[in-house]
């Protein structure tokens, strides 16, 4: 039996199939520019952001200043995020499927991104093994993740691209620690994800 969501999507590559090349539609909208890390920054620092700059050779070091200021030492690690850049004095456990209960009881998480936007300090994580299941960067309160300066870009539709690559995978976007105003116009941190994000932009020297 054919699902109302299978349905949908038989539906809307019907349309997309019948309509017109995308080559005579106009854009007008900016598509693309020069990245700007900066940009990132302020964007980043404007949802609360904690930002800490990093060489390639440097990112151990930051990373463990990254923790030390946060005052987290048990935190959980996707299965493929790279080891050699884990600082020593620090508990790092590696999620084997970890049940929810014991996702909650780590101090946070540290993972690697996918990409990011500057012009809207968007992080896009798609949840390889560097990166982490969803659970993984959804249940712990806190996430540290690593973003390398070639994987910015500057605009939305550079990102959409981008994103439009990575196949049938589940994609999360995050613009700042986690918060809502649904209830009475009040801000809460921390309703559906970590209510404390901190990034380490790495960069090469020079750059």
């Amino acid at each position: 039996m054919t699902s109302a969501k299978d349905a949908i999507l038989t539906r809307i590559r019907a349309a997309v199939q019948s309509s017109p090349s995308q080559d005579i539609i106009e854009r007008r909208y900016r598509q693309a520019d020069t990245v700007d890390l900066h940009l990132l920054e302020e964007r980043l620092i404007d949802y609360g952001v904690r930002v800490y700059h990093s060489t390639e050779e440097e990112l151990r070091t930051t990373i463990a200043t990254a923790l030390t200021n946060a005052d987290k030492r048990y935190v959980l690690i996707p299965r493929g995020f790279p080891m050699n850049l884990l600082p020593d004095n620090f508990e790092f456990v590696v999620d084997t499927a970890l049940p929810p209960q014991q996702l909650d009881r780590a101090e946070g998480v540290l993972t690697t991104c996918a990409l990011a936007v500057a012009e809207t300090g968007t992080i896009f994580l798609r949840h390889t093994e560097a990166e982490g299941r969803r659970a993984l960067t959804l249940i712990p309160d806190y996430h540290l993740c690593i973003v390398h300066a070639s994987q910015v870009v500057a605009t939305v539709p550079e990102g959409i691209r981008l994103a439009a690559l990575f196949a049938n995978v589940p994609i999360t976007t995050i613009s700042g620690p986690s918060a809502t105003s649904d209830i009475e116009m009040t801000r809460v941190n921390g309703v559906h994800g970590p209510r404390t994000l901190d990034v380490v932009l790495s960069q090469n020297r020079g750059r």
